[in-house]
């Protein structure tokens, strides 16, 4: 094996499997646990959504700061702070939750922005898209089991959660501790003399940068209908005659592990925009989405078809526009626009439960789904691009 395969690499799509571990529970257990305890849908949506949001807020600063002091070093340093986020919520209740979720948002926006640089920095052109495909199908095996362990920890009364998250920490922080992201150099990455006022100006790149725009534009749209499901799929179920969250996101995660391995070497690697492959994965998007709109009355087969098709489109659209983006950003300002366009998909996941929440609470969790399946369809049309959308090389 070489390249992306090779053993270093594999290394630290371990490190990677066992720090999403612990997400994997608390994304189905805070839902259900909220629930319990009588909190609203708009207050679930609230705690769920506060994660993303703040690895939304520190994503691009973290891109700049990694930058500046080396992946390896901050990634010793996060792992700490995720230990103490996964111990609060231990001894907490609902609003210690939220702060929990904030401590984790931080570590996590330090935590991937380290990893995928690295990879990317480490990785010749041709093998880039396939790193960033594994690095993101290693964050998502912990969803095949982690959802069905969740369900069975609420089910027995939270006498085992405690335990599970301080080992989870524990293990992570050890095995994270010894790897190493500068994999083909011994320095870390450069500094490019970048005040702060730079960084902030790097922000408005979001409008005037058209490869940029369209790729956090489609971005955001998807990964709303993604964090609606993420955070309301646990509730949702439970309303349903047939159906089980815990086989739902098991589906999901087990189709973005076997698509993103099967198809990463199809994922577009060439700098160039593919509008046939982008809007038909927003096609499949708005599809599945509208599956389980359709569930509650046509019953579980639509809803575990929804499943399959959500995660089959998680598992082309991120890695697909995040190497398309790393071929036309400039390279003086690859990482912290990079940093911008990640931070786009964190603020969809968060604004899926902080918007939705209320928009079910209002109506219901189906009609909710149903217009996830219209943002999808005009994310189709967002795709379309034409012929004179060139690229420009990146220099």
């Amino acid at each position: 094996m070489h390249g992306a395969l090779s053993w270093p690499f594999l290394r630290l799509y371990v490190v990677v499997l066992c720090y999403f571990s612990a997400n994997a529970i608390l994304n189905v257990l805070i839902p259900l646990q909220g629930k319990e305890w009588g909190a609203s849908n708009t207050t679930i949506g609230l705690v769920m959504g506060a994660y993303l949001f703040t690895t939304m807020f520190f994503r691009p600063w973290a891109g700049h700061i990694i930058q500046k002091h080396g992946p390896t070093r901050i990634l010793r340093i996060i792992l700490v702070l995720n230990g103490l986020a996964l111990a609060l919520y231990v001894v907490s209740g609902l609003g210690g939750y939220l702060l929990a979720r904030m401590l984790q948002g931080v570590a996590t926006a330090f935590f991937s922005m380290a990893m995928q640089i690295g990879i990317m920095d480490a990785l010749p052109e041709k093998d880039r898209s396939q790193g960033i495909s594994l690095y993101s199908l290693f964050s998502y095996i912990p969803g095949i089991l982690g959802p069905l362990l969740a369900i069975g920890i609420w089910q027995e009364g939270m006498d085992s959660f405690g335990y599970v998250m301080i080992g989870l920490a524990v293990v992570t922080g050890l095995f994270g501790y010894t790897a190493k992201l500068e994999t083909n150099e011994t320095e870390p990455l450069p500094e490019k003399n970048e005040k702060g006022g730079k960084m902030l100006a790097s922000f408005t790149q979001l409008v005037k940068n058209p490869f940029l725009f369209k790729c956090s534009v489609i971005m955001l749209g998807s990964s709303i209908i993604f964090g609606a499901i993420t955070t309301f799929i646990p509730l949702y179920a439970l309303q349903m005659k047939s159906g089980s969250a815990g086989v739902f996101l098991m589906l999901q995660a087990a189709t973005v592990v076997f698509a993103r391995f099967t198809f990463r070497k199809y994922i577009p690697s060439d700098g160039k925009w593919h509008s046939p492959f982008v809007m038909g994965t927003m096609l499949l998007l708005a599809m599945s989405v509208l599956c389980i709109s359709s569930s509650q009355t046509f019953g579980s087969v639509p809803f575990y078809v929804g499943a399959v098709g959500i995660g089959m489109a998680q598992a082309l659209i991120y890695p697909t526009l995040t190497t398309y983006l790393s071929f036309v950003l400039p390279k003086v300002e690859r990482n912290v626009l990079l940093g911008l366009f990640i931070a786009t998909a964190d603020l969809g996941v968060s604004l899926g439960g902080v918007l939705m929440g209320p928009l079910a609470d209002l109506s219901s969790y189906s009609f909710m789904y149903g217009m996830c399946a219209v943002l999808g369809g005009i994310m189709i049309i967002f795709s379309f691009q034409s012929a004179k959308f060139k690229t420009i090389a990146s220099k």
